[in-house]
């Protein structure tokens, strides 16, 4: 039998998550990524520059990023087994974990819902604030609602399904270097004017390795939610992503909601799709059925990297 390595970084994720104390005093990998690609954005993304040099230096970025979180990778999993022979896979499982984020996510869509069932909704506005980019501060239940329940089903992938994928298709570097181009993304990947140049690069490697998980993760979604496939399959190209629309649109189909529609960001209003059928007003119970859609489909997940694991 194969060594279970996505299966403990599975486990100690939901277990521990990234703890807050280790978070304060060491901050997330994630922070490492980060750093880098804003020091090459503030010396390669100046807007002196022609957008053809500034497209070429983000692609320059992202190779550079990708061959070295590669390598570190590569090295990391091979120094575990050489340091600690055959039980060098714990060490890979926990140089994988701090990737994963079951646990995290649970708990920010939870303290959501927990808010708004107290009624607390300036405490739900700040809550939905630290997972979502939209304007928050004039939202009521509703549209909190709708926020924390796409961010659960969006961040399903990039949180969980897609690392994951990596682990299992490539180990140690496939997860971190999905880490890196996600981070990427969030960063650079945008269609304002700063970044559509420098940022080109980042947003379609990232749309690439994403493009399986998504859908992947809808699957997941509409087996353990009981449904959803028409809307997924109607209603996932309705989203301005070419693969978030999917997880949410399964989530939408799940719970028979409407997900989507108008959106404001830095104060302008955005006419989005909507996507699913149903009641365009959620509830706090609508999070709280959301969450339980996603543990049924982590602990599938968890199932698929068994059995996956022990195949080889």
């Amino acid at each position: 039998m194969a060594e279970p390595v996505a299966m403990l970084a599975l486990a100690i994720d939901a277990a521990v998550g990234w703890p807050n104390a280790l978070y304060r005093r060491i901050g997330h990998p994630v922070g490492v990524f980060a750093f880098a690609i804003n020091r090459a954005e503030a010396r390669w993304n100046r807007p002196d520059l022609p957008a053809a040099t500034r497209r070429l230096a983000g692609v320059a970025t992202m190779a550079l990023i990708v061959a070295g979180v590669a390598l570190a990778g590569w090295a990391a999993q091979w120094l575990s087994f050489v340091v600690f022979g055959t039980w060098g896979w714990l060490a890979v499982a926990a140089m994988a974990w701090p990737a994963l984020a079951q646990r995290s996510l649970f708990v920010h869509v939870k303290a959501v819902a927990r808010t708004l069932h107290c009624g607390d909704m300036r405490a739900a506005r700040e809550a939905v604030s630290a997972i979502v980019g939209r304007d928050t501060h004039e939202m009521q239940e509703a549209p909190i609602a709708r926020a924390a329940i796409e961010s659960l089903a969006e961040s399903f992938c990039d949180g969980i399904v897609a690392p994951l994928f990596g682990l299992l298709i490539l180990g140690l570097p496939g997860i971190w270097v999905y880490k890196a181009v996600n981070t990427a993304d969030s960063l650079i990947g945008h269609r304002e004017q700063r970044w559509r140049a420098f940022g080109w690069a980042a947003a379609r490697t990232d749309d690439g390795m994403n493009l399986i998980p998504a859908r992947l993760a809808a699957i997941a979604f509409c087996i353990v939610g009981g449904g959803g496939w028409r809307i997924a399959w109607r209603d996932a190209a309705k989203h301005t992503s070419p693969n978030a629309g999917w997880p949410e649109a399964a989530m939408a189909g799940a719970l028979h909601l409407r997900l989507g529609g108008p959106i404001r960001y830095d104060g302008v209003l955005y006419d989005k799709p909507w996507i699913g059928d149903g009641s365009s007003q959620p509830t706090a119970s609508d999070i709280d059925r959301a969450l339980r859609i996603y543990v049924r489909g982590c602990l599938l997940l968890w199932f698929a990297a068994g059995m996956i694991e022990w195949a080889r």
